[in-house]
């Protein structure tokens, strides 16, 4: 099956050594060494998440991934600036965190947790540390979220022989990590799950950014001539590839479709709720402080309605880490972050990674053929 796929995209086979145009996003508690070697072994590009590891757990997983395949991977983590440094919580004006933590505290008795109005702790500053073990490891591939990577962060992976695949959601961005020197370029449109690439946040109304069907051609136009463009957003299966490629672009990145397979470390009704029943999605910054992708919850509603500030960098994460750990121990899909693309409601089964890959290019090439 491998050897039969590189004429889909013979750049991408140059640049990064897959053979399938079929990237994992990167997705911290989702893309563990199993998820990763799966997808590579099946002919794509795996990518690990660095996000809040430390600089052991980030050496131990790229161990992981080499024990489990010897095919080309990637290692993700965000440049965001209130994530790269974090922010001080001593700064945060003391009603910003008073209604961050009243709004929270409207929900922990569900779990019988105890109300708070303190601030989070300052999180450790990982980033930096990550990226010098990625460097030290010699990756094959550095995948940067949520910002862009400076051109000396560039030049250091390139000495080291690491391609460097930059996510954006802008045409502006776009341009700016080529002109950095980056290899591929993912667009990210407005359907994407998750976190989309914006190095600073930005209002909600600024974050929807583009479709993807309007940001792609654009992207391709702007800088589809110096490297290979990667779209991601809505993509669940074969029929979005062969739409993408038909476009002009190189491949694809999938995250929502990856969250529901067999290898992967999300939990299991986070899988069901990506493949049956209720699968509208929203934004909200209430989760982590910057704005993602969900499945619509009762948690989503109440922040929303509540109207107030999210805490900056992943603080919100740590304010709310109780009462999210107590919704994932006891399994409510109602009060975790249950990140999902625009595209989970034509999602069904929970295959293996590597079938996904598989049945991407399968049906990628049925509906290329029909053209």
């Amino acid at each position: 099956m491998v050897s039969s796929l590189s004429s889909l995209s013979p750049r991408l086979l140059h640049v990064l050594g897959v053979q399938a145009p079929v990237l994992q996003s990167g997705m911290r508690g989702v893309a563990g060494p199993e998820l990763v070697a799966a997808v590579c072994n099946a002919g794509g590009l795996g990518v690990l998440a660095a996000l809040r590891l430390d600089p052991d757990q980030v050496r131990i997983a790229i161990r992981s991934v080499r024990e489990l395949t010897d095919k080309p991977f990637g290692v993700n983590i965000w440049l965001h600036d209130d994530v790269r440094t974090s922010p001080d919580p001593e700064a945060i004006p003391d009603d910003v965190v008073q209604g961050a933590q009243s709004v929270l505290n409207e929900l922990r008795p569900r779990f019988d947790l105890e109300p708070t109005l303190e601030r989070p702790e300052a999180g450790a500053d990982l980033v930096d540390s990550a990226l010098e073990v990625m460097i030290e490891e010699r990756i094959p591939v550095f995948s940067a979220g949520l910002g862009l990577p400076e051109a000396s962060l560039v030049k250091r992976f390139h000495g080291v022989g690491t391609k460097v695949v930059s996510m954006v959601a802008t045409i502006e961005d776009g341009l700016a990590a080529v002109e950095n020197d980056v290899d591929v370029v993912v667009a990210q449109g407005t359907e994407s799950g998750g976190h989309r690439s914006y190095g600073t946040k930005l209002a909600k109304q600024d974050v929807l950014g583009s479709s993807t069907l309007t940001l792609v051609p654009e992207m391709i136009d702007a800088v589809g001539a110096s490297v290979p463009v990667v779209v991601a957003g809505g993509i669940v299966d074969g029929r979005g590839l062969a739409a993408m490629l038909a476009l002009g672009a190189d491949g694809v990145l999938l995250g929502t479709r990856f969250v529901a397979t067999k290898e992967s470390a999300a939990a299991d009704i986070w899988k069901q709720r990506l493949t049956s029943g209720q699968r509208n999605t929203t934004l909200t910054d209430g989760f982590t402080g910057q704005w993602a992708r969900v499945l619509q919850s009762e948690f989503t509603e109440h922040w929303d309605a509540a109207n107030t500030e999210a805490l900056p960098g992943l603080l919100q994460a740590t304010a709310g880490a109780d009462l999210f750990a107590a919704a994932k121990k006891q399994d409510d899909d109602q009060m975790q972050p249950l990140y999902a693309g625009a595209g989970a409601r034509t999602m069904s089964g929970i295959p293996g990674a590597g079938q996904v890959v598989e049945q991407l290019v399968a049906e990628a090439r049925t509906s290329l053929s029909r053209w």
